[in-house]
């Protein structure tokens, strides 16, 4: 491979996301493929730089739970792993339910996250008020809570990924845009605003763009990209550093402590699909309507800055981690609807297996057909 960016390479993945580091990360460990990893912009600039860092075992599906699980583990030994932090607290998750389809769905959750071995509890209102002084809390039928759950620093994993996987041989080629792909022989050939990348397997691990990138290939993938997000607060000493990160489950509204800070967000369910990062200031309003509802002390905090990244949504909320009948040697990694970073430990090591010759029954929930029989059972707990 030659510093121009053009060259021949074994495995080309396009996106240099956490989705995608990681994948460069676990195939470097197994392999010793010459591996070059392609980035419009820069490594974790996109949606990966715009999240909230959250990592979750509270699902609704046995795959979402499992690959929760793994990466919960992954995350813990992070720095054993990689060589670098993570910066993961596990504060918890407390997840909130006001209405009694809610109550119901979440016994169901907590039953399942139970039979996979995940330590979760359902909570009271009076033991939610006592966990998290500050909500509001009168509306609340119960709340489940997982104290093992909590956040990490996407910046710190992301760079952490990338970092471990430069030391294995892996090459990162940034501001280097995909514009073309076509399949030559047994090789794919990759047009680039840096030149031309011929490699004997491709990776589409590029978020909510991987729509754009599966068009050039002839697919029609079932992405719909999704603003999301999230404002930061003046310093507030109200909320404890070790509070867990609370989502109302109804609004899908949730807030942690950041820094000597808060973080909050909200999905805008009457927003159209688009790519647009720009932060409606237009939106906080809303926001603002029931942030103030669940925690009153937000009506006395100012909101220092903003920022905003996209969801990459499919119709079940379930992610397209696959390889592609009929496009051999081509793997999807892609349709996260928001898991992405949580899931990313995981993810890497089921693609980098695929890649490998192993296949595991278990993800075929997530395989690209699956769309045509509608046969997956759709992830409920999406935010």
């Amino acid at each position: 491979m030659t510093e121009t960016g053009k060259g021949t390479a074994d495995i080309v993945i396009i996106g240099a996301g956490v989705i995608g580091c990681s994948i460069a990360f676990h195939l470097a460990k197994i392999g010793s493929w010459d591996i070059v990893v392609l980035e419009k912009d820069d490594i974790g600039s996109g949606s990966t730089a715009k999240c909230a860092g959250g990592i979750r075992q509270q699902f609704s599906t046995e795959a979402n739970i499992r690959l929760s699980i793994e990466s919960v583990r992954f995350f813990e030994r992070f720095e054993e792993i990689t060589g670098y932090p993570a910066d993961f607290r596990q504060n918890g998750y407390l997840m909130l339910a006001t209405t009694e389809e809610e109550a119901e769905a979440f016994q169901q959750n907590v039953a399942l996250q139970h039979k996979l071995g995940v330590e979760v509890s359902l909570l009271s209102p009076k033991e939610v008020k006592e966990l998290v002084p500050a909500l509001s809390s009168d509306d609340v039928l119960t709340a489940s809570y997982c104290p093992s759950d909590g956040y990490a620093d996407p910046y710190s994993v992301v760079q952490g990924f990338a970092h471990a996987a430069r030391e294995m041989g892996v090459k990162f080629r940034r501001e280097t845009e995909v514009i073309a792909i076509e399949r030559e022989r047994q090789f794919w050939k990759v047009h680039t605003t840096q030149g031309d990348f011929h490699c004997s397997i491709l990776v589409v691990a590029a978020g909510a763009y991987s729509g754009i990138l599966g068009k050039m290939l002839g697919l029609d993938i079932p992405l719909h990209p999704h603003r999301r997000h999230l404002f930061i607060t003046a310093p507030c000493d109200q909320i404890p550093k070790n509070s867990p990160l609370v989502v109302e489950f109804r609004t899908g509204f949730w807030f942690r402590r950041e820094g000597l800070c808060l973080i909050f967000g909200m999905r805008n369910p009457n927003e159209a699909e688009g790519f647009d990062t720009s932060v409606d200031w237009g939106f906080l309003p809303a926001i603002g309507i029931a942030a103030q509802k669940r925690l009153p002390l937000l009506n006395g905090l100012s909101i220092t800055s903003a920022q905003a990244g996209l969801h990459d949504d499919t119709p079940d909320n379930n992610a397209i981690i696959s390889r592609v009948p009929g496009l051999e040697d081509l793997y999807l990694a892609c349709g996260f609807s928001g898991h992405g970073f949580m899931h990313s430990p995981a993810v890497g090591r089921i693609v980098a297996d695929l890649i490998a010759g192993k296949d595991d029954p278990d993800i075929a929930c997530f395989a690209l057909e699956r769309f045509k029989t509608s046969a997956t059972k759709a992830e409920g707990c999406f935010i």
